[in-house]
């Protein structure tokens, strides 16, 4: 029976309808590949020869830089070749930075403790707000949201900041993030969407708001506190703003975002000494074998994609049915 309405449908089809389907997979194949591409071209570029790369010698797939020795009338000349390879000493030199490894651990834990506090707080009073028992609930909740359209500035907030103690602080990545107006709204709409009597059948059994919250409501809800979860996670991992301007006496504390900020610098610093003749060319070539800006770049570039790249595919299903759900009522 499959078979057959299977058979139905493809009859069904026109050849305007077999033209339309051939050029629109053709279309997405071709978007697909542009939005690929970058991120290919990086990590060709990082497991291929570093000289090759300054030279901008890699473009479709990864060249390794080799030499051999050829004897000609009786002397030996030292020929160099491309060909395709893959080297992972970049890679490897990263892990032995001590600055990249810092930075990572610095940003894997803001992006974790700040991730689970964010999501917790955000279904804790999002399901508060639903309660038409809480104390002035309209009040406090729309307390909570005005605070989305305000915002006093970088100046005040970071003299706010710095009176609190938080500058050169670890807990400025965590305490400013953990209540997101937003996602609590997300979360609010979502469990206004449960059937009250899942609720109601449990305050009959003598369950209490804490237990209905953390054994019917929460469990309930974890499409859509997977999908503030990401927006979390994505905010703490790509956010170097804070750390550019609260972390200035700590280096210790700057998170991967701002040390490839700091490299790009570097190379843009460095491009503009060799224009500007400030350097010589000795000089120069050491600045530029030392800190070999364009393959840290991209290195560096991978290294902060790659967490995220690995992470969205496994919460995407839980991110459409949030968004989905949450939008049911207003």
């Amino acid at each position: 029976m499959r078979k057959n309405r299977l058979k139905k449908h493809h009859e069904q089809l026109s050849a305007g309808d077999v033209v339309f389907n051939i050029l629109n997979y053709a279309f997405f194949l071709c978007f697909t590949l542009i939005c690929f591409f970058p991120f290919y071209y990086l990590f060709i570029n990082t497991v291929s020869t570093n000289s090759l790369v300054q030279t901008g010698k890699v473009n479709f797939y990864p060249m390794l830089e080799y030499t051999r020795t050829v004897v000609e009338a009786g002397e030996e000349i030292v020929e160099t070749f491309t060909a395709f390879g893959i080297q992972l000493s970049n890679y490897a030199s990263l892990i032995v930075s001590s600055e990249i490894v810092q930075a990572f651990e610095v940003t894997i834990s803001r992006t974790i403790l700040g991730t689970a506090l964010m999501v917790l707080a955000s279904a804790l009073v999002g399901y508060v707000v639903t309660k038409k028992q809480m104390w002035h609930r309209k009040f406090w909740y729309r307390f909570l949201i005005i605070t989305m359209y305000f915002n006093a500035g970088t100046i005040p907030w970071y003299m706010n900041m710095k009176m609190l103690g938080l500058t050169d602080n670890f807990l400025a990545y965590i305490i400013p993030s953990i209540v997101a107006p937003y996602n609590i709204i997300l979360v609010k709409t979502y469990i206004e969407s449960i059937p009250a009597e899942l609720e109601e059948s449990a305050f009959i059994d003598g369950a209490g708001y804490w237990a209905v919250f953390s054994r019917i409501v929460l469990p309930l809800c974890k499409p859509i506190l997977a999908t503030i979860a990401i927006f979390g996670a994505v905010g703490h991992w790509n956010s170097f703003t804070d750390s550019l301007i609260l972390m200035q006496n700590n280096p210790s504390m700057f998170t991967l975002q701002h040390r490839l900020y700091i490299y790009l610098n570097q190379s843009s610093n460095l491009a503009s000494l060799m224009q500007g003749g400030s350097v010589s060319t000795a000089q120069a070539e050491a600045l530029a074998s030392s800190l070999n800006n364009k393959v840290i770049k991209y290195t560096v570039s991978m290294v902060s994609v790659i967490p995220i790249l690995c992470v969205y595919p496994f919460m995407q299903r839980y991110f459409e049915k949030g968004i989905m759900l949450g939008a049911v009522k207003g």
